[in-house]
């Protein structure tokens, strides 16, 4: 009978040992995880995804969250600490600059497109936005054929028709004549239609149809890395000045602003950083 008692009792160490070992790991476990809040630029939405999903592939123990309210929402939620980077597709202001620093993570490139038998080969860009607002409606008025130029953009809510229109002046202002909701559906449509015109990150743009230069510059990751190729922005990570990262939004901003990051950002129709 003491045999029988003496086993129990071992038994039941040995499992209060097992237990203590579980209970130990799991503390590990989760003293590993963390979570690094991103808030900021919806046209940031596919250079963030693409950055995220390969990192944390890489990093199962860290979860990186998006919110896409916009610019202006994501600096003021960096710099309320209500997430750990901003995102924004704009530059700092002034006054922002003050507290925060704004990295450069990407160029967003944008190419003006037309159909390979279009024989206009260059514009400026104050004869894109007078395209594009209506005051130039036939490709004569810019060296090109006697035919009137059919407008391609983006539905309202892309970001790369926020850069677009941005950059060239005409918020509010373009006379589309069809707003289509992807890139793709941009480039097939400039492919198939003698006349008419459209933007798409450099990233997207096929042979099928053909580039415009800007101001006498083709764009390229080259030309647009320079700053040579005017119809660009950056995409921006925004932190505090004043407060430390912790280490996990560091060691992601690290990453993102490192040459491992490239091929992602170029996945995601943007342009590298030059280095």
């Amino acid at each position: 009978m003491k045999k029988i008692i003496g086993m129990l009792l071992i038994g039941g160490m040995l499992a209060a040992g097992l237990a203590g070992c579980g209970s130990t790991g799991t503390d590990t476990a989760q003293t590993s995880s963390a979570t690094v809040s991103t808030d900021g630029s919806t046209s940031m939405e596919k250079v963030i995804g693409h950055l995220s999903e390969a990192y944390m592939e890489e990093n199962p123990g860290v979860k990186i969250t998006y919110n896409p309210t916009g610019s202006g929402a994501g600096i003021q939620a960096v710099s309320e600490g209500r997430c750990d980077i901003g995102l924004s597709s704009r530059d700092l202001k002034p006054e922002e600059a003050q507290s925060l620093n704004g990295t450069i993570v990407a160029i967003d490139g944008i190419a003006m497109i037309v159909n390979p038998e279009n024989t206009v080969s260059d514009l400026s860009i104050e004869q894109i936005g007078a395209i594009y607002k209506g005051e130039i409606s036939n490709w004569s008025e810019v060296g090109g054929s006697d035919a009137p130029i059919v407008l391609i953009g983006r539905e309202a809510a892309s970001g790369t028709r926020d850069g677009f229109e941005s950059i060239t002046d005409t918020e509010d202002q373009c006379k589309y004549s069809q707003e289509l909701t992807s890139t793709g559906d941009v480039v097939q449509t400039v492919s198939s239609n003698p006349n008419a015109i459209g933007y798409a990150s450099l990233a997207s743009v096929k042979d099928t149809v053909k580039l415009l230069a800007v101001e006498n510059v083709i764009p390229s990751n080259e030309t647009i890395q320079s700053g040579a190729y005017k119809i660009q922005r950056d995409f921006l990570l925004v932190t505090p000045k004043e407060k430390q990262l912790s280490q996990a939004a560091q060691e992601f901003m690290d990453y993102a602003t490192s040459a491992a990051a490239d091929d992602m950002i170029e996945k995601a129709g943007a342009v590298p950083v030059k280095r």
